[in-house]
């Protein structure tokens, strides 16, 4: 009746102690769950890719390009619903440290393709209208304070050259998931300027982007599209979308390792820290354990105090410490906006970390506890005062 407001005390009997142990806890949490938010940043676009849609590429590598005839055979492929296409445009907004995806994409159907790119239908009328057009993801019109209607200059670096577009559309992301750091424009502008001024680029497109009819047949319709154009001088590579998401994230695999690697040690660091402190404390109090067995009280009454403690202590700081991940997240989202374009707390982030929390308190407390349960009463008793 009266263990839940003995153990508040006890938890508290040396506030320095017990405040700087949940600090502790609090800046391992808030660690632990931010670079787990980076793991889940990485794969975002993964998880946001759809299992409807195909990418197929040059089979040399995705620097190659493919003739933009490819559309047509590809249509006529059964199981294909839609066909789009596109080139990685890799332009540079005044400045390289300004970097953000930028494609030049044919848009009605790379539109029809991404529903999750909602976008009002007066603003994707005018920029299916205007070849010079662009629509830009909100977090990046945020970003650079841009209208509709303003022209925005990118440095070509595949394409050298100034290239001037107009702001036609503000696209925001249907689910939290999804990318609002893009910039897209027209591939005709692209490619009539190519053909005046490097004539060997025009008619080439760096992918295509299909939609099926069936995700149950993803496989049959990559191996179809392939097989066209086997023994052609620009043969393909096919895939599903998340299978070419990642093959982005295999590149950096390593770092991903790391992050996961740092995660789990800042965990257990705290965990010796927090065992350090419960043993300090339990040894202080061996004297107090042997007397309540002398008044009748068992082992469980006993690890029921030094385990809620414990768990008390890592309970408090995992709840301050999720609740400084949110604006930590914020504030390292739009400092780290390029390079993740997603970067939101996942549920999935905050139960790891109440669960982490519990490890720690319970872990730390196993030793002390079978040390107090142990022990003799008479060699408990000769150690007060």
């Amino acid at each position: 009746m009266h263990l839940p407001k003995l153990i508040l005390k006890n938890a508290f009997r040396h506030k320095l102690r017990t405040s700087l142990t949940i600090l502790g806890v609090t800046i391992v949490i808030l660690a632990f769950g931010l670079l787990r938010t980076v793991v889940s940043a990485w794969y975002a676009g993964v998880e946001a890719s759809s299992a409807a849609r195909l990418i197929t590429r040059n089979a040399i590598s995705l620097v190659f390009s493919l003739p933009i005839s490819y559309k047509d055979k590809i249509r006529q492929i059964n199981g294909v619903k839609s066909v789009s296409y596109g080139n990685w445009f890799g332009g540079i907004y005044i400045d390289e440290k300004n970097f953000f995806a930028n494609f030049a994409v044919e848009p009605k159907s790379y539109l029809e393709l991404y529903p999750e790119y909602v976008i009002s239908p007066d603003q994707k009328a005018a920029f299916l209208r205007d070849r010079k057009a662009a629509i830009a993801g909100q977090k990046l019109a945020t970003k650079y304070g841009w209208e509709i209607g303003d022209t925005i200059t990118l440095k070509g670096t595949i394409f050298p050259g100034n290239w001037e577009f107009v702001l036609r559309g503000i696209y925001h992301g249907k689910e939290k998931s999804t990318d609002e750091t893009q910039f897209f424009f027209h591939w005709e502008y692209l490619n009539e300027t190519l053909k005046k001024t490097a004539s060997l680029r025009a008619d080439q497109t760096g992918f295509y982007l299909i939609g099926i009819t069936n995700p149950n047949l993803a496989e049959d319709v990559a191996i179809a599209i392939d097989k066209t154009f086997k023994n052609s001088l620009a043969e393909t590579l096919t895939e599903t979308e998340k299978a070419f998401q990642l093959s982005f994230v295999s590149m950096s695999e390593a770092i991903v390792v790391a992050i996961q690697f740092v995660s789990f040690v800042v965990i257990i660091i705290i965990m010796a820290v927090m065992a350090n402190t419960m043993a300090m404390t339990a040894r202080e109090r061996i004297g107090e354990y042997a007397i309540f067995k002398t008044l009748g009280f068992g082992g469980g009454h006993i690890a029921a105090l030094i385990f809620g403690e414990s768990l008390l202590i890592a309970l408090i700081g995992c709840i301050v410490g999720i609740l400084l991940t949110f604006p930590a997240a914020k504030i390292f989202g739009n400092t780290m906006g390029t390079f993740f374009p997603v970067f939101n707390v996942a549920i999935k982030t905050i139960f790891l970390d109440a669960a982490a929390s519990l490890l720690v308190g319970s872990v730390a407390a196993i030793i002390p506890t079978w040390r107090a349960i142990t022990i003799r009463i008479a060699d408990g008793l000769r150690r007060i005062g």
